[in-house]
């Protein structure tokens, strides 16, 4: 029998589009604000069209330069045209890729019944009748195809934002820090909430829309949304190796040539690489990182939805209970909503010190405010007593057990956010220690950064493994699908704070190249050096999440493919279990060579320019960018098909061939060994980072015994930061999309794989 909620569904029916209507409503007042920032003075209407006829802003010292405005309009047209020229182009060979491979979910899943029309009985209630496989089969394809438009898009916005709030950083910086500070807060902002918003708006239409068909068949309607996770991830896959092979290829060339061997300036307009190199920034940690979260929200949200349609939510047809993952979403926008307003609004920042701490105040602020909404939620959304679906039997769970499933997730979140900014921050000793180790050359260098992203493994898997342990004694695999969903609750947050390092980064990028003043380009540097640390936290929190989501993902897949026991102590699970774990580093592999050999080619071509071009060095003659633009592009979108397939292909290759235990084996394989890996790779990379800015900001004594730029541990930092770039931007946040991306797609064709999985076995 169905239990009253203290939320009636009209009200569920209500809440969840007005909270995403509401997300979408404030990133598009948050871009007004930023669009009010003009970049050009109005143009009249000549032939050349560069006639100004309005005043610009005014700078500190009193310099109205339209030269040097015009000179950042005209740098922020040529990233914004670079990086949706990539974008395109990366889409079209992703496309035919995902058309192939919705053609196969259909083909697959229609199979499992062999194409009948015929109602069946359902899985786990043989009394009752379900929709048939064909018809799963055709909706898991639809909402596959709508995750990875939504993907897109998400991606796809996030680099349009970014691109336009760039070059208007850089002006407010003329005005102050705190100026500069709120443009690139709310450009992030943008971002984070469009995507919060269209993720939760997108699947909650979905889930309405297929009801229409499956009526009371909840098993099979929910199943069928599984197929928007996997969209979703799919294409966040290909944008975050494809960016990041992008964009390290084009910062190692710059870096390795321009700094090191021609001792001039990061983004000086000589080098030829610095156009590649700031549009790599939006490719690859803005549209990448954008689809990512996505995909985990997607993710965690069908994982949680697939469990609880086998529970007493989804057996009852109890519409508030069972839309409770979406309900805690729906909240987390309204929260982030007000938190950001602390940073943009309630307080400012005056100076550089205030950056760091106003960032961090963010994550403290929505996560103490969200886990008041999840207890109002648990409250008025959920029955006192119900029971969650736990391999075979159901178990008996409180509303405030649920709640605290939700609140350790957020709070593990948290405690990742806080570690990797310890591991990454040049404020704390570990980043100082490494930047110590210059002194003595690049190698020991390498070797402190190494121990440090080891190190910094410890904590997160602790609060990792805690947030399991608890999760998972009260709910079963629901409670860590909703603390997976805790952990991304304070998503718009968290891509605000995400997306602010990129914006900054091009900002000081453009007032180099741009030919600013020393002060305006210190201000950028300080937002920078605070948006690296907040980089490195976002891939922390997506990392952290993913290891949630993947396992829950795997929980549904077990329950789905209908194994009572994983155990590895048997042949086929073993063998499994070890291949798995070794994937990570197959795929690591391919994305690290990918960007060695593509940055070979940018080296070369850098050095090329400063070669041949007469009065490149001096000034006086300009690169050509478009070439190493071009090289990037060829490069990126060549060597992304590999790790892709490898990803994509695996677990149809072992389900087929090997069966469900043996593929059950290689997820837990990969989710063991990737974690570390992504957790370790990011923050080792973000150290190297921190500690070159650390040197060349020279703040401290303690730096500026290490310094100047141009010094031998300022080299020997560069160095080791340019090892780090695949690392921390192509290796490590590739990583929790391999883990995730292969539960959802073992849980979506584990029908076909139960029925004709394992040949090799079936034959011998």
């Amino acid at each position: 029998m169905a239990v009253e909620t203290i939320l009636p569904d009209l009200g569920t029916e209500i809440l969840i589009p007005f909270c995403a209507v509401v997300g979408i409503a404030f990133a598009l007042v948050q871009w007004l604000f930023v669009s009010k920032v003009k970049v050009l003075p109005e143009i009249s209407n000549s032939a050349d069209g560069k006639y100004f006829t309005d005043s610009l802003l005014e700078e500190e010292e009193g310099i109205n330069d339209h030269s040097i405005v015009h000179k950042c309009a005209e740098i922020q047209t040529a990233i914004s045209e670079g990086a949706t020229s990539f974008l395109f182009t990366m889409y079209r060979y992703v496309g035919i890729f995902m058309v192939a491979f919705a053609v196969l979910i259909f083909v697959f899943l229609g199979s499992v019944e062999g194409f009948s029309t015929k109602m069946q009985s359902c899985t786990y209630d043989s009394t009752k009748l379900c929709k048939p496989a064909l018809a799963t089969a055709g909706f898991s394809t639809i909402s596959f195809i709508l995750g990875a438009i939504t993907s897109v898009v998400s991606g796809f916005l996030g680099m349009k934002i970014a691109t336009y709030a760039n070059a208007r950083t850089t002006l407010e910086a003329r005005k102050g820090v705190g100026k500069a500070f709120i443009v690139a807060f709310r450009s992030g902002a943008v971002m984070g909430f469009l995507l919060a918003a269209n993720g939760l708006l997108v699947l909650y239409i979905v889930i309405n829309l297929f009801k229409l068909y499956y009526g009371d068949d909840w098993e099979g309607l929910f199943e069928a949304i599984t197929g928007y996770g996997l969209g979703g991830s799919s294409m966040a896959l290909f944008g975050r190796v494809g960016g990041g092979i992008y964009t390290k290829a084009a910062d190692v060339g710059a870096d390795l040539v321009g700094k090191v061997e021609r001792n001039i300036p990061e983004d000086d307009p000589r080098n030829p690489a610095v156009i590649a190199d700031n549009v790599g920034d939006n490719v690859g940690d803005i549209a990448g990182m954008g689809s990512d979260l996505f995909g985990s929200y997607a993710e965690s949200s069908c994982a949680a939805l697939v469990v609880a349609s086998i529970s007493s939510f989804g057996i009852n047809h109890e519409f508030t209970a069972m839309l409770y993952p979406l309900l805690i979403s729906s909240v987390g926008i309204l929260v982030c909503l007000l938190t950001t307003l602390f940073a943009t609004d309630f307080f400012e920042v005056r100076n550089v010190k205030e950056i760091e701490p106003a960032l961090k105040k963010q994550l403290i602020i929505s996560t103490a405010l969200m886990t008041v909404g999840i207890a109002l939620v648990s409250w008025i959304a959920l029955p006192s007593s119900f029971t969650i679906f736990n391999f075979g039997v159901q178990k008996e769970v409180k509303n405030w057990q649920l709640f605290l499933c939700v609140a350790v997730g957020l709070w593990a979140g948290l405690i990742i956010g806080f570690v990797t900014e310890y591991y990454t921050s040049n404020a704390y000793s570990p980043v100082k220690d490494v930047a110590d180790s210059c002194r003595t050359g690049a190698a020991t260098n390498v070797i402190f950064g190494l121990a440090l992203g080891y190190k910094s493994v410890i904590i997160p898997i602790f609060a990792i493994a805690i947030s399991i342990f608890v999760s998972f004694t009260f709910a079963a695999m629901y409670g860590i699908a909703v603390a997976a969903l805790g952990m991304l609750s304070t998503i718009a947050t968290g891509l605000a704070i995400d997306a602010y390092g990129p914006i900054s980064d091009n900002a000081g990028g453009i007032a180099e190249m741009a030919g600013m003043s020393h002060r305006i380009r210190e201000r950028t540097d300080a937002l920078d050096a605070a948006g690296n640390t907040t980089a490195a936290i976002g891939k922390g929190f997506a990392i952290g999440s993913a290891a949630l989501v993947s396992l829950a993902l795997f929980g549904a897949f077990v329950s789905r493919a209908a194994i009572s026991t994983v155990d590895v102590l048997t042949p086929k699970v073993f063998i499994g279990l070890i291949v798995g774990a070794m994937l990570p580093y197959w795929f690591s592999a391919m994305t690290m060579k990918s960007v060695g050999s593509a940055a070979l080619k940018m080296v070369e071509e850098v050095r090329r320019q400063f070669n041949t071009i007469p009065g490149l060095m001096e000034g006086t003659a300009k690169p050509d960018y478009a070439t190493c633009v071009k090289i990037s592009t060829d490069a990126s979108i060549k060597e992304m098909l590999p790790p892709g397939a490898l990803v994509m292909l695996t677990p149809l290759i072992v389900g087929i061939f090997f069966g469900v235990e043996t593929l059950s084996g290689v997820l837990a394989g990969s989710l063991v060994s990737g974690v570390q890996i992504a957790i370790s790779a990011s923050n080792t990379g973000g150290a190297w980072d921190n500690a070159k800015k650390y040197i060349e900001a020279g703040a401290s004594e303690h730096a500026k015994t290490l310094g100047p730029k141009g010094s031998d541990a300022h080299k020997a930092a560069v160095i080791g930061d340019t090892v780090g770039d695949p690392l921390k931007d192509t290796s490590g946040p590739s990583l929790n999309i391999l883990i995730k991306l292969m539960a959802v797609e073992s849980l979506v064709f584990a029908p076909f794989f139960a029925t004709h999985g394992g040949l090799l076995f079936k034959i011998f």
